[in-house]
């Protein structure tokens, strides 16, 4: 039996891609990097970065969000925390062609944040902005104003088409939408965001009803707000509960 031999298999590199979602001005929006560096240098890209030598995957993916959003990643066990990012696998891909440099298999992570400043450049990236989750999956690819539309970098899009769907099927079960909102919120702030990750209209009666009739979901904080114009309402923080019963089905559309 012949001794093992590392070079006897292609070498292949690990990275980590991020779908960074957060709702701005009643949309849903994902952090884009236009590519300062070949390959496709010049397109627009998710946010990422190979995985260092001494990083494990969740290590490399909270390393970037920090990188490209200043947020650290939601920490459970951190109570005194106040700006953490939901932060959780998304899924794996590793087709090679995927990448023309060599074969490169990449473990992309979904974040979710609340309504987040202007991002600021890093790295390779050339620029960087928020931009709507549908203008970035437009089938004739993405341009700024002046520029010429092109498809995302890599199997980016796929990737974050994957990742909007994830957040729309878990907003459904879960709590997950609060992680879209401030700390204290209202009940119309909620119900927009999930009017804006799942792109309809729902109904403000039917919605205040079963956010607040879902036990776990939402606790009252004793105060309210004006921030909305109108009357005060009611502010409200996340629950406990972590799976919704019943769920928050979408709409059919």
């Amino acid at each position: 039996m012949s001794p093992y031999d590392p070079s006897a298999f292609p070498p292949f590199a690990v990275t980590v891609d991020l779908v960074v979602l957060t709702v701005r001005r009643h949309a849903l929006c994902a952090l884009a990097v236009r590519r300062g560096e070949p390959p496709f240098q010049g397109r627009w890209a998710l946010p990422g970065g190979f995985v260092r030598d001494d990083e494990d995957l969740s290590s490399a993916a909270a390393r970037e969000l920090i990188e490209e959003t200043g947020l650290c990643a939601h920490d459970p066990a951190d109570r005194d925390q106040v700006n953490g990012a939901h932060l959780e696998q998304l899924a794996t891909y590793g087709d090679p062609k995927r990448d023309p440099r060599m074969r490169v298999v990449s473990v992309a992570h979904l974040a979710l944040a609340p309504d987040l400043p202007a991002p600021r450049a890093g790295g390779d990236a050339h620029s960087a902005r928020w931009a709507p989750v549908e203008a970035l999956l437009n089938q004739s690819g993405y341009g700024r104003e002046g520029e010429q539309a092109a498809p995302l970098a890599f199997d980016h899009a796929q990737i974050l088409a994957d990742g909007v769907e994830r957040a729309r099927s878990k907003i459904e079960y879960s709590s997950l939408a609060t992680a879209f909102c401030p700390p204290e919120f209202t009940v119309g702030e909620l119900r927009r965001v999930y009017e804006a990750v799942w792109a309809v209209a729902l109904d403000p009666r039917n919605f205040h009803r079963k956010v607040t009739g879902t036990p776990g979901f939402l606790v009252p904080t004793g105060g309210t707000t004006t921030r909305q114009g109108g009357r005060p309402a009611q502010l409200f923080r996340a629950g406990g509960a972590t799976l919704l019963n019943p769920p928050m089905l979408r709409p059919e559309v």
